[in-house]
């Protein structure tokens, strides 16, 4: 498991939210899959974005891809199972509407919870990452006195502690392998 810390992912926090706090983030990391396969696996074929301007944009890493969706539909989010086949997969969304983590093993659905709801997680082994998010100082009973301000940017770090996964701002910067999903639900 990585050193990942909520410092770690501020940047790409900040970097989906607006000047009014609004986030709108969607993001997978997949361990031991290229770029090329991750949008296989989601249905998509890189190219120009379609009208709506939404897709997936997946940027790899050594340790395997690190997916951002363009949109907020999450693509990316939903099919975290289908990702994780021969391997593992997790994602973290954050709207002003909802949030959430989901951490999938070889097609299975492991542990899934919102960020700020820790205590209501199901999956088929919903403790397992326990220690982590401990670690992370998630708020894992609901009796923490006060939400952590930084609750996606810790979930993020989650999602590299659990699949080894890592996206640097450099990394972020530099060009990503794109392709539209206008023709997948919910856009259709």
């Amino acid at each position: 498991m990585s050193g990942a810390t909520a410092t770690t992912y501020e940047w790409l926090y900040r970097e989906f939210t607006d000047d009014a706090d609004d986030t709108w983030l969607y993001v997978g990391f997949v361990r031991g899959l290229s770029p090329e396969d991750a949008l296989r696996r989601l249905g998509i074929t890189p190219g120009p974005l379609g009208e709506s301007g939404f897709g997936v944009a997946a940027y790899g890493t050594d340790a395997g891809t690190v997916l951002i969706e363009v949109g907020w539909a999450g693509i990316v989010h939903d099919q975290a199972d289908r990702l994780s086949v021969g391997t593992v997969a997790a994602s973290v969304f954050a709207t002003s509407d909802d949030d959430g983590f989901t951490y999938c093993v070889d097609g299975e659905l492991i542990t899934t919870f919102d960020l700020y709801g820790y205590p209501e997680r199901s999956g088929s082994d919903p403790d397992r990452l326990q220690a982590e998010i401990e670690v992370l100082g998630m708020d894992v009973d609901g009796e923490l006195p006060e939400l952590p301000g930084d609750a996606v940017s810790r979930a993020l770090a989650l999602a590299e502690r659990v699949t080894g996964v890592h996206l640097s701002p450099a990394r972020y910067a530099g060009a990503a392998l794109i392709g539209p999903c206008d023709h997948l639900d919910p856009y259709r």
